[in-house]
């Protein structure tokens, strides 16, 4: 990178959508500052594959904590573990308990201030269509409202790029595969386990964004019995490979999704 470089900063979680981001970004020539944060978050192992991941790639990383707020952000699924994590597919009626209050506005206000200090003029983060109907904090008008904010809130300007605001998961799994991504460098589940759990919304969207373009996930699955989750045998196709994780029928999954309308 030379001094002429433009530099950008990246709120990266360590999951699918971020990580497809963070390359895309990388590709378009910035010179990228990730930011990821800790605010109590249950999977926090996400936490830790980001600092791989930057590591390897060279990026400049930062993991902000900021667990101090946890008790002004704690009523919701994904910050509470006494709460029962809701399973199912992306819906407002059965996984509301896992928005976290205010948080997107939290961590781009902290990723703008990294962005003036650091001379950026381009703040990057992974909101998606998929996200829409659930939280409203990656929806068209609160990146537009946001973007307003970022031109006024410092002497210097800072643009809010949100790449995948109106692609759904399956499309952003398609710009990584063509960029060449191994998205077993990557973690979505709710859960911080050891594994995945395949059951709660977000494994759900995942998997089945990887049924419709007839792969298999390269994450390990708590819900696979052992022979589901080898790798299939020569001949085999990998859709149906899939579709064979109990509890986790990818192909359902993605047959129940595709009729889900952005709101």
């Amino acid at each position: 990178m030379t001094s002429s470089t433009p530099r950008a900063v990246v709120i990266y979680s360590g999951g699918m959508d971020s990580y497809t981001v963070l390359h895309r970004a990388r590709r378009e020539g910035y010179e990228l500052h990730a930011l990821s944060f800790n605010y109590g978050q249950r999977h926090a192992r996400e936490l830790d594959i980001a600092k791989q991941v930057c590591a390897e790639l060279g990026i400049a990383h930062q993991i902000v904590d900021i667990r101090a707020i946890h008790g002004l952000i704690d009523n919701s699924a994904l910050t509470d573990a006494s709460q029962a994590l809701p399973s199912g597919d992306y819906a407002a009626d059965n996984l509301s308990a896992t928005v976290v209050p205010n948080r997107n506005m939290i961590l781009l206000s902290l990723a703008i201030a990294q962005a003036v200090n650091i001379g950026a003029d381009r703040v990057f983060y992974g909101a998606h269509g998929g996200d829409h109907v659930l939280y409203p904090d990656c929806r068209p008008e609160f990146v537009e409202k946001m973007n307003d904010v970022a031109a006024i809130a410092n002497f210097s300007p800072v643009t809010i790029e949100a790449p995948y605001l109106h692609k759904g998961k399956d499309e952003i799994l398609a710009d990584g595969l063509a960029m060449g991504l191994d998205y077993a460098n990557t973690w979505t589940c709710y859960l911080g386990e050891a594994l995945a759990c395949g059951e709660c919304g977000s494994c759900r969207e995942r998997l089945a964004a990887f049924a419709r373009h007839g792969l298999s996930d390269p994450l390990g699955y708590s819900s696979q019995r052992p022979e589901a989750a080898a790798s299939p045998q020569p001949g085999t196709d990998e859709k149906t490979a899939a579709s064979q994780r109990p509890g986790t029928d990818a192909e359902a999954i993605a047959d129940t999704n595709e009729g889900r309308q952005d709101v």
